[in-house]
């Protein structure tokens, strides 16, 4: 039914939104296209699986793991943004070299969990399984569902502050316009940048823990699945903007779902993302929430 086939399309859409939240934060400071950061996604969830199959699939423990693998996720952002991205800029400037390592630093990551974990699809233990179901007007939804839009949400909001309302956000908004001039202004730019990638690659790594929870299942295929949906998603909300990011996500999720399940086979859903990111960008090249680009000086 429609309504199930809705709910289904908002659950996938808030997945998409959750991988593109981080992507969306590293390029509306940078300016940067981080594709590493879907391998962050999957490391998040391998990592996650294996200490929740190690010390038990509890709720506790499902959190404890998760920030197991959010440190972790992190701690690897930040190593590499100081130990390659940072020199690129100091030596390079930016553009295309750093966008080529962050290519390289995706290629280490994934061919790393191939060596770790083989690429065999891995069961993620059911967690949420025994919480119930909620039942709307015929439609089924699982908590693991409700807890990923609410995620999508609360990520976005909680980001929003940082960015708008703290100290480390009206840096990161400074770097974004000119970092030459925003060091000049007394601000710790590599600090800044690093605490970016911090928080971007925790968020991936909870985006890759929920998408586990939700399917029950992950593989080495799952980072390149959802990064070109998160690309098409970040475009169509608008390159930089993060209620942007969380709007496209959901808008593709919704799409293929319900072109899939009404107008096409599911096994041509993976087309209807880029259909939508053509016309939008005929229609309007910024994306939705896109902002006219202006000449720095």
């Amino acid at each position: 039914m429609f309504l199930q086939q809705l709910i289904n399309g908002l659950t996938v859409g808030a997945t998409y939104a959750l991988v593109t939240i981080g992507f969306t934060l590293i390029y509306s400071v940078l300016e940067l296209t981080n594709f590493a950061h879907t391998s962050f996604y999957m490391l998040g969830a391998y990592i996650t699986m294996t200490t929740v199959t190690l010390i038990g699939a509890t709720t506790g423990n499902f959190l404890l793991s998760l920030l197991l693998a959010m440190a972790v996720c992190g701690g690897i952002g930040v190593f590499m943004q100081r130990s390659t991205l940072q020199v690129i800029r100091e030596k390079n400037g930016a553009g295309i070299s750093a966008m080529l390592c962050t290519v390289g630093v995706q290629t280490v990551i994934n061919n790393a969990i191939i060596l770790i974990w083989s690429s065999d699809s891995r069961y993620f233990p059911d967690i949420f399984g025994n919480l119930g179901k909620i039942y709307l007007g015929g439609a089924i939804i699982s908590w693991v569902q409700v807890l990923i839009m609410i995620a999508a949400i609360v990520l976005m909001a909680l980001i929003s502050v940082i960015i708008y309302k703290t100290r480390i956000g009206r840096g990161m908004r400074a770097i974004a316009q000119n970092a030459t001039a925003a060091r000049l202004m007394g601000v710790n730019v590599n600090g800044i940048i690093a605490l970016t990638f911090l928080l971007s690659t925790t968020v991936a790594a909870i985006a890759g823990t929920m998408v586990g929870s939700y399917y029950k299942a992950i593989d080495t295929n799952m980072a390149s699945s959802v990064g070109f949906k998160a690309f098409a998603a970040a475009i169509l909300g608008g390159m930089g903007s993060l209620p942007g990011a969380v709007v496209g996500g959901i808008l593709i999720g919704v799409a293929e779902t319900l072109i899939s399940s009404y107008l096409i086979s599911p096994g041509y859903r993976d087309a209807v993302a880029f259909l939508i990111l053509i016309i939008v960008l005929i229609i309007r090249p910024r994306g939705i929430w896109g902002q006219k680009e202006t000449s720095k000086v």
